[in-house]
């Protein structure tokens, strides 16, 4: 299976390596994790991160995951997108890279 990839802060990344586990926004909002996969990130970065600074690129091996993986249909964009239904244990995470 694929790599995913996430966008976060640096800040809201070290918060959860100290908890054993990162959850986002998105997960109590929509109850899920937005991930995408490594042909999607450029655009994430454009349409919701613009001009925001101290980001990483979290990189999560699927197969690691404990959490639910689902790869869901997006009507705005017409594309299908890795999400994660459940907090993303940090052992899932195998890089991490600031942009």
């Amino acid at each position: 299976m694929p790599l995913i990839y996430h966008i976060t802060s640096a800040g809201e990344w070290a918060a959860a390596k100290e908890k054993g586990m990162y959850e986002a926004k998105s997960l109590q909002a929509e109850g899920f994790i937005h991930c995408s996969f490594d042909n999607q990130v450029e655009g994430v970065l454009e349409r919701y991160f613009a001009g925001k600074k101290d980001l990483v690129k979290l990189v999560i091996d699927p197969e690691k995951l404990t959490g639910k993986l689902l790869f869901d249909w997006s009507k705005s964009i017409a594309d299908t997108f890795p999400h994660v239904y459940g907090p993303i244990n940090t052992d899932a995470v195998i890089e991490v890279i600031r942009l």
